[in-house]
């Protein structure tokens, strides 16, 4: 028994929701894994604000014409495609599907979608690498203590300084004087 219109449709218009709550879309070969392994990815994309919707690339097609944004996906869309449609946590996302990826050995990275271009595959790795969020506040946070912690010695130098050299001119005029 085949999908409806009405069903199709539906589907359509939930692919274009989350289309539209997404920053990053990236394509995966997902043949050969049980529904245990999709359940499985998708349990650790969740947690990172991503999904992986397994569709039709008809239906993907359909809710990506028009869109600026998402329609280079269709060069993505051929096979048995998973799609993984990322919200939050690009890096984290990508770094959850490469665990995934590392321990079943069984899924592949077409590529991706970002801001209406393709993405290769090295090129989603390589987003994947970049330090997260939490990571690149701590790094500024630490260059601007550390710029402030330099201040505030050269700051608290300046009186001593200005303190020797009053002594050192008080003990000249004393020299002088004897």
């Amino acid at each position: 028994m085949g999908r409806t219109l009405e069903d199709k449709k539906a589907i359509v218009a939930d692919l274009k929701q989350q289309l539209s709550e997404a920053q990053l879309a990236f394509v995966i070969d997902y043949k050969g894994l049980s529904v245990a392994e999709i359940t499985d990815l998708r349990r650790r994309l969740r947690p990172k604000g991503a999904t992986c919707t397994v569709t039709k690339n008809t239906l993907m097609r359909i809710a990506v014409d028009g869109d600026e944004t998402w329609q280079p996906m269709t060069e993505l869309a051929s096979q048995s495609s998973a799609f993984l449609l990322v919200k939050d946590d690009i890096g984290g996302a990508i770094k959850a599907y490469q665990d995934f990826q590392k321990a079943t050995k069984k899924t592949e990275l077409r590529g991706g979608v970002m801001e209406g271009r393709v993405l290769s595959a090295e090129d989603v790795k390589a987003i994947g690498d970049l330090p997260s969020k939490e990571q690149l506040i701590a790094q500024i946070a630490g260059a601007i203590n550390g710029v402030a912690t330099k201040l505030a010695v050269g700051i608290n130098e300046v009186p001593g300084s200005l303190a020797r050299a009053i002594k050192a001119v008080s003990e000249k005029d004393d020299q002088q004087a004897a």
